[in-house]
């Protein structure tokens, strides 16, 4: 079992291993001792594989369980799944005592998150992560959120878990599209800042060093975290894509994943860079080249025009200035401050390399 420890304004641990579906329960009673209710919050989809095994583990542990199942996609991130989630904890007698677990994805563990963070202003949650995308980063750092009409994750707060179970065996069930949506997000933290992980995904067998790769990139982010929790300077790096891919998924109604949003966004915002010489041609060849190894699509079909109206709604927008990151150099970016009405142009000519 690999273990990493998170000292942010509440102090955590994330496990790596197989088999902790069946841990649930003990985690639960070690951390919360109090507890005596479990709300597991948890999709469709996840909830035919693996619900039976963690509300069994909770049970054996002495626990009533309750269930919440919601649709799976983006869809749930809603301020009407919110209210309504909210509303259920609240006729299920959830106390501040007791502990709510967040079984699934992103949207489950975003979603979860933020109804944990302001249900009695503050219940304890567990994030039992089973895609590959959750592990290495929506359940780590304490970032929740909820979309809104007008762009993605506009409404949220900072909320760390009491702790994350990254259960490796989940990965199994996942599909080649949605384990290779967590792919991108392993090679941004690679061109982020670890030019050896880059070098190991070129170069060796992914299936033997997962859980390693795994660890080393919730590392980086609990770093990260560490230094800027509430996201006021260097933690904006891990938005590195995620400008001009909310903006893509904003654009395709949501129709285009989160975790392949991000790869394009990543080659638009590297293709700008080279085009102004801030980085060299090789930071895009590697990019490109370690998104095509995974099978990650990284076509985009929408205009600068389409994708710059879009990101106007970005979190990062202050005023008429917007914070992007850029590469740099092969294994390092940077966060760049440019006029708003310059994006545009970036995204043009990132576009232009993208093909």
């Amino acid at each position: 079992m690999i273990k990493v420890e998170v000292n942010a304004s509440s102090s955590y641990d994330i496990f790596i291993c197989s088999d902790l579906l069946k841990q649930v329960g003990e985690s639960v009673m070690k951390l919360h001792s109090k507890a005596r209710t479990v709300a597991i919050v948890t999709d469709e989809t996840v909830a035919k594989l693996y619900l039976e095994a963690v509300a069994t583990a909770l049970f054996e542990s002495g626990f009533i369980v309750h269930t919440y199942i919601i649709t799976p996609g983006e869809s749930s991130k809603s301020g009407t799944e919110y209210l309504a989630l909210l509303e259920w904890l609240a006729q299920k007698q959830i106390t501040r005592s007791d502990c709510i677990v967040a079984l699934g994805g992103g949207v489950v563990g975003d979603l979860t998150g933020f109804a944990a963070a302001t249900y009695l202003r503050g219940t304890p949650f567990i994030q039992v992560p089973t895609t590959l995308l959750a592990m290495v980063d929506s359940s780590v750092g304490g970032k929740t959120a909820i979309n809104l009409e007008s762009g993605k994750n506009l409404a949220g707060v900072f909320y760390q878990p009491s702790c994350v179970l990254c259960d490796v065996e989940t990965l199994n069930t996942l599909s080649n599209e949605t384990f290779c949506e967590g792919m991108a997000e392993i090679i941004k933290y690679g061109m982020l800042g670890d030019i050896a992980l880059l070098e190991q995904l070129q170069n060796e067998p992914l299936a033997e060093n997962l859980n390693n790769i795994i660890a080393t990139c919730i590392r980086m982010k609990r770093d990260i975290v560490q230094n800027d929790e509430f996201d006021k300077g260097e933690r904006q790096l891990l938005n590195f894509g995620h400008t001009i891919g909310h903006a893509i998924e904003r654009q395709s109604g949501y129709k285009i994943s989160h975790g392949n949003a991000v790869a394009m966004g990543m080659m638009i915002e590297t293709g700008a860079a080279v085009k102004q010489s801030i980085c060299p041609p090789e930071c895009f060849s590697i990019l490109k080249d370690l998104l095509q190894h995974f099978n990650i699509p990284s076509r985009i079909d929408y205009s600068s025009e389409e994708l710059f109206n879009a990101a106007l709604y970005d979190k990062k927008r202050t005023g008429d200035t917007i914070t992007i990151i850029v590469p740099c150099e092969v294994g390092k970016c940077m966060l760049k401050k440019i006029k708003v009405d310059d994006l545009r142009d970036w995204i043009e000519m990132g576009l232009e390399l993208c093909v």
